[in-house]
């Protein structure tokens, strides 16, 4: 009867306290592991014995469900594609839809192209994600009525994405999750000079020295980066300029952005 009455005084200073220390004297939570190459072990959690362990030489990350249990989550809780169109804006060649007009160095961007598909044309966060675009948008480039460029300068031809709130016609998606400017300052709407939301620039030089020969369409600009972006409706949308050092006699060159397949691939990286 005593070594059962000794054990018990023995433990309750664990129950007064609602505190259990392993590898420390001072547990600073109600369970707290110390030393500096402390580890946990949890059988339920381990490889085989649970299907959303990722294996040998990967590392699993582990949630909290609402019942307080600790749990490993699917790779789809981490990652997923939201936004994934193969012909993203229209074709057309329409002045008031997608006609960037050439102007010199420093000038900035106008916005250019509409949604192919309009009803279909947005993807929707229910939480924070660090999102991913990756995008190949198509350009054509042309002298006045559809003749070639043969002048010899070098063009540079810039494009960005950035995101409407809502549809193609909300608000630009100008600060982060975090109010940071997105993209530094760029006017991807002439009209209204909106400043920042540029993502994913990038670009290339077009010269020709031949009014007859020489490639005008079919060009493609590719980009990708990242932005942290609350939950809500976002529509991709796209800006650029051409832009030539001299404009002295160079003409009245025009370029259409869109004009063949341009895909779009929105992926989000969950980290709550």
């Amino acid at each position: 009867m005593k070594k059962y009455l000794y054990s018990l005084f023995l433990l309750l200073p664990a129950f007064l306290l609602g505190q259990v220390g392993i590898k420390t004297t001072n547990p600073q939570q109600g369970l707290h592991v110390g030393g500096a190459n402390s580890t946990v072990k949890i059988d339920g959690l381990s490889y085989p014995t649970n299907p959303n362990n990722l294996g040998p030489g990967n590392s699993s990350r582990v949630f909290v469900d609402a019942n307080g249990d600790l749990i490993l989550g699917t790779a789809q809780n981490n990652i997923a594609i939201l936004f994934d169109a193969e012909n993203y804006l229209k074709d057309e060649r329409d002045p008031s839809i997608n006609q960037i007009t050439q102007h010199g160095y420093g000038d900035g961007y106008t916005y250019a192209g509409i949604p192919r598909d309009i009803p279909n044309s947005t993807f929707t966060l229910t939480e924070p994600a660090i999102i991913e675009i990756n995008y190949s948008v198509s350009w054509n480039i042309e002298k006045n009525a559809s003749t070639r460029v043969g002048d010899g300068q070098a063009r540079a031809v810039q494009t960005l994405m950035y995101f409407r709130l809502g549809s193609y016609l909300g608000p630009v998606v100008t600060h982060d999750l975090d109010g940071n400017l997105i993209g530094g300052a760029f006017e991807i709407d002439g009209g209204t000079s909106t400043i920042g939301g540029g993502l994913g620039i990038t670009g290339q030089y077009y010269t020709n020295n031949e009014t007859g020969r020489g490639e005008t369409e079919n060009f493609h600009n590719t980009g990708s980066d990242y932005v942290k972006l609350p939950p809500g409706t976002y529509c991709p949308m796209f800006s650029a300029q051409l832009a030539v050092s001299n404009t002295n006699g160079a003409g009245a060159m025009k370029m259409y952005l869109g004009t063949g397949n341009d895909e779009v691939q929105i992926i989000a990286h969950y980290y709550n």
